[in-house]
C-alpha cells in the first residue's frame, strides 16, 4: 500500500513539475531531455508497481517498462550535454554526439527483444526478484554505462559554471544527480547479482520524489539554467569524479559482502544510508571552501605554479573584451578577481579629477556605492612600491579609512596605478577559505591583473572624452547655420524695435513692447554668444569685482520674485559679465526644478574664499546623478535642454581659479556654492 501511494505521488509531482517546464515558450533543448528523462522514470515506475500489485501481467508491463528504461540514458544524455550550453556541434563535443545517437538505439533493442529473452523469474510471486538472461544483462551494462557517462556531463557542466551561477542552479544540479545516481546504484546492483530486486523500488520512487521536488524548489525560487562560462577546473573535476567512483566502488564491495556474510534483509536499509551519504558527500563537493581547499592540495603537490599565468591572462582578457560598455567593464574586472582570488565580492574605487577622492563606482556581490575615502588615503607601499595592502593583518594601528574598509569585510587592496600615481584600488571582500596563505603568486598575479585593468579603464575613459570632443565639434557645426538664423530674427526684433519709436501712440502699450523686445534681443544675443564659445575657453576680462552687487544684477535679471539675497560685500577678481551669466543660469535651473511658491536663497560671504551660495527647495537630484551626468556636456533632464549650461559655469568658474560645490538630497532641494580667490 505504502509503494502504491508512493508511486502514484512521484508520477503526479512529475507531471506537475514537467507542465511547468514545458509550458514556457521557447521550448529549450535541456527541457526537452529533462522531461523525456522525467516521464519515462515516472512510467518505470508505475510498470514496476503495477507488476507488484498483479504479477500474471510481468511480461506485459515488462515491456513498457523495458522501453522506459532504454530512453533513460537518451534524455539524460541530452540534458547533462546541453544543461547550460548552447546546442553546438563541433570537434571537442563529436565523441559525446556520437555517444548519445548510440544510446539512441537502446529503445529500438527494446522494441524489438521480447522481454523474455532479457529476463525470467522462475517465482516472482514470492520473491519478486527479476533474474537477467546473457542479452539482459549485456541491456543494462550499456545502461547503467550511459548513465555513468551522464552523470559525469552533468558534473563537469556544474563545475564549470562561475560561482554566482553554481548557487542558482545548486539543487536543480543535486536532485537532477540524485535521481541519477540512485539509478545507477539500483542497476549496479542488479549487474552485480545478475537480477533485479524489485524490493528496491520503493528507495528508487522516493529518490526520484525527492529529486523533483529539489529542481522544482530551484527553478521556483533560484531561477532557471545560466549560460556555461570556460572551466578552468580540469584537476578539480577529475578529483569529484574520482571521490564519486570510489564511493560507488565502496557500495559494490559492501554488496559483495553482504552476499557472502548472507546479509540480504538488510539490502534495503544499506542502500537507503547509501543514499543519503551520497547527498551529503555531494552536498559537500560542492562547498565553496572544500574545493579551495582541494585547489590548494593540488597546487602544493601537483604543480609547479599555483596558476597558469597564460591561461589567466587570456580569460581576462576575454572577459574583458566581452564587455559593451563602462558597467559592464567594471563587473567583469571585479567578478573576476572575486572568482580567481576566492573571496566574497570586490569592489572598484577611482579617483575623481574634480577633488582627488576615491569613489566607490562599481560593486560585485557587496554594498559600498555610498563609501568615499580621501586622495592621500593611499599608504606609502601602495603609492611608491605598488604594493598590495593586506587589510587581514591591520586592525589596532589601522586609521579611520582603514577601519571603515573592515567593516564592510575587506581583505586585499590592490592598487591601479597609472603614470607613478595611484588612480584607484581594487578592494578584495572576505574569503572564502581562511586557512590558504597567500603567498608571491597570489600578490604578482593581482597586480598583472591591475595594470591590465587600470589601461582599459583609462582607455574607455579617454573613448568617451573623444566621443565626447567629436560631439562639441559637430555642434560647433552646427551652431554656425543656428547663429545665422538668430542673427536674422534678432536684425528684424530690432526693426520692430527702431519702428515702434515712431508709429505707436499708446505709452503704455509702447513701453510693454520695448521691454518683451529688449529682452528677446538680449537672450538671442547671449545664445548665439554660448553657441560660439562652447568649443572654446571663453576669454575673460579681470578686475576687482564686487560678488555681492554681481548678485544683485543676476537677481534683476532673472526677475523673479521668489528670490530673497543676505550676505556682505566680498571683492574677488573676476569679469563681471561672465560671472553674472553663471549666476543667472544658476537661478534659472533654481526656478525650474522649484514650484512657484518654493523660495529660493542667494547668499554672499567668506570663508578663506569668497562664496556664492545659490539654494532652493525644488526636486532635487541623486548622488550617482551629480557625479556621473551633472556637469557632463550634452547631457540634460529638460526636454528642451542642450545640456551645455552648467558644463559652461564649470568652466568660468574654474577659468577664475574657483570651483563649484554641489549638495543635493532628491525631493528636498539643491544647493550649489561658488568658490572664488579673495582680490589681493
Amino acid at each position: 500500500m505504502l509503494q502504491l501511494v508512493l508511486t502514484y505521488s512521484a508520477v503526479a509531482i512529475v507531471f506537475v513539475f514537467l507542465a511547468l517546464i514545458l509550458l514556457r515558450r521557447p521550448w529549450q533543448i535541456p527541457a526537452l531531455g529533462l522531461a523525456i528523462t522525467l516521464l519515462a522514470a515516472a512510467v518505470v515506475e508505475f510498470c514496476d508497481v503495477q507488476i507488484l500489485l498483479n504479477p500474471a501481467l510481468l511480461m506485459s508491463w515488462k515491456q513498457v517498462c523495458l522501453v522506459a528504461e532504454a530512453c533513460l540514458p537518451v534524455g539524460w544524455l541530452l540534458f547533462c550535454l546541453t544543461y547550460a550550453h548552447p546546442l553546438r556541434f563541433n570537434r571537442s563535443s563529436l565523441v559525446a554526439w556520437l555517444f548519445l545517437a548510440g544510446v539512441c538505439c537502446l529503445p529500438v533493442a527494446a522494441l524489438l527483444l521480447p522481454p523474455a529473452a532479457l529476463l525470467y523469474s522462475p517465482d516472482f510471486g514470492t520473491e519478486n526478484i527479476l533474474f537477467l538472461r546473457p542479452a539482459g544483462y549485456w541491456f543494462y551494462v550499456a545502461l547503467m554505462t550511459s548513465l555513468v557517462v551522464g552523470l559525469c556531463y552533468l558534473e563537469r557542466a556544474y563545475v564549470a559554471l562561475e560561482r554566482p551561477d553554481r548557487w542558482r542552479v545548486k539543487f536543480e544540479v543535486i536532485g537532477a544527480g540524485l535521481i541519477l545516481s540512485v539509478l545507477v546504484i539500483y542497476y549496479s546492483q542488479a549487474l552485480l547479482y545478475r537480477s533485479l530486486d524489485m524490493n528496491l523500488v520503493a528507495v528508487r520512487t522516493a529518490s526520484l520524489v525527492v529529486g523533483v521536488l529539489l529542481m522544482g524548489y530551484s527553478r521556483r525560487y533560484r531561477g532557471g539554467t545560466v549560460a556555461l562560462q570556460v572551466s578552468r577546473g580540469v584537476a578539480y573535476r577529475s578529483i569529484v569524479v574520482l571521490v564519486v567512483g570510489l564511493y560507488l566502488m565502496v557500495l559494490g564491495l559492501l554488496g559483495t559482502g553482504m552476499q557472502y556474510l548472507n546479509l540480504q534483509q538488510n539490502r534495503s536499509l544499506l542502500l537507503g544510508a547509501a543514499v543519503v551519504t551520497g547527498l551529503l558527500l555531494v552536498i559537500l563537493l560542492l562547498s565553496e571552501s572544500v574545493r579551495r581547499r582541494i585547489q590548494v592540495v593540488l597546487h602544493k603537490n601537483f604543480y609547479q605554479n599555483k596558476y597558469d599565468y597564460r591561461s589567466e591572462w587570456l580569460q581576462f582578457t576575454s572577459h574583458l573584451s566581452r564587455a559593451k560598455n563602462r558597467k559592464e567593464l567594471e563587473d567583469a574586472i571585479l567578478a573576476f578577481y572575486a572568482e580567481t582570488f576566492s573571496v566574497r565580492g570586490a569592489a572598484l574605487f577611482l579617483r575623481e579629477r574634480e577633488d582627488g577622492n576615491f569613489y566607490c563606482c562599481a560593486c560585485h556581490e557587496m554594498e559600498m556605492y555610498e563609501m568615499k575615502l580621501p586622495g592621500q588615503f593611499p599608504q606609502q607601499n601602495m603609492r611608491d612600491c605598488s604594493w598590495v595592502v593586506n587589510l587581514t593583518a591591520q586592525h589596532e594601528d589601522a586609521d579611520e579609512s582603514l577601519q571603515g574598509l573592515h567593516g564592510y569585510g575587506c581583505s586585499f587592496l590592490i592598487p591601479l596605478c597609472f603614470d607613478s600615481g595611484v588612480e584607484g584600488f581594487i578592494a578584495l571582500g572576505q574569503r572564502i577559505y581562511a586557512g590558504e596563505d597567500l603567498t608571491y603568486e597570489d600578490f604578482d598575479l593581482m597586480k598583472i591583473l591591475a595594470h591590465q585593468a587600470i589601461g582599459v579603464l583609462l582607455s574607455r575613459k579617454l573613448y568617451t572624452d573623444l566621443v565626447a570632443a567629436k560631439e562639441m565639434a559637430a555642434i560647433g557645426k552646427v551652431s554656425t547655420f543656428v547663429i545665422h538664423d538668430l542673427k536674422n530674427q534678432v536684425s528684424s526684433l530690432a526693426l520692430v524695435v527702431e519702428n515702434a519709436r515712431d508709429y505707436i501712440d499708446d505709452p503704455e502699450f509702447r513701453s510693454d513692447m520695448f521691454e518683451t523686445l529688449d529682452n528677446t534681443v538680449t537672450n538671442m544675443n547671449s545664445l548665439i554668444t554660448r553657441l560660439q564659445n562652447i568649443k572654446r575657453q571663453p576669454q575673460l576680462h579681470l578686475h576687482e569685482t564686487d560678488l555681492l552687487a554681481r548678485a544683485q544684477r543676476a537677481i534683476q535679471q532673472a526677475a523673479n520674485p521668489g528670490v530673497t539675497l543676505d550676505g556682505e560685500s566680498v571683492q574677488v577678481c573676476g569679469d563681471d559679465a561672465e560671472l553674472e551669466k553663471v549666476l543667472l543660469n544658476l537661478l534659472h535651473n533654481a526656478r525650474e526644478a522649484s514650484d512657484s511658491d518654493q523660495p529660493i536663497t542667494v547668499t554672499v560671504g567668506q570663508d578663506k574664499q569668497a562664496y556664492v551660495r545659490v539654494k532652493d527647495q525644488g526636486c532635487g537630484m541623486s548622488k550617482d546623478f551629480i557625479r556621473t551626468r551633472l556637469f557632463t556636456p550634452f547631457e540634460s533632464t529638460k526636454k528642451k535642454g542642450m545640456g551645455i549650461g552648467l558644463y559652461q559655469c564649470r568652466q568660468v568658474i574654474e577659468n577664475h581659479g574657483g570651483r563649484i560645490e554641489v549638495e543635493s538630497v532628491p525631493e528636498q532641494g539643491a544647493t550649489f556654492t561658488l568658490w572664488l580667490p579673495l582680490a589681493e
